[in-house]
């Protein structure tokens, strides 16, 4: 078995759980399996379940993840709301 550089982990369990980056993009970036990546984020969650402020932090960066992704989303809506009012604005002329 390999020693891996337990910062190392914690960089790619914070990728996948605060940045949402899928198992397949860590696994082709970094080559490591996403079985693995997977024990190390259920093992970083039951070492840091217990301890309050990890919990805490865990919960931040799932709640910044789906802040990201509805950011994300009303850019878009944002954007082609701004199309659809031009198109109707130089319709209406």
């Amino acid at each position: 078995m390999h020693n891996i550089d337990p910062k190392f982990k914690e960089h790619i369990i914070k990728l996948r759980i605060q940045d949402g980056r899928t198992y397949a993009s860590l696994e082709s970036e970094f080559g490591i399996p996403h079985t693995t990546i997977g024990r190390w984020i259920t093992k970083w969650r039951k070492q840091h379940a217990a301890d309050e402020a990890k919990a805490q932090q865990l919960a931040d960066m799932e709640e910044l993840r789906r802040l990201k992704e509805e950011n994300e989303e009303l850019k878009k809506e944002n954007d082609f709301l701004k199309k659809a009012a031009a198109f109707f604005a130089k319709e209406s002329k």
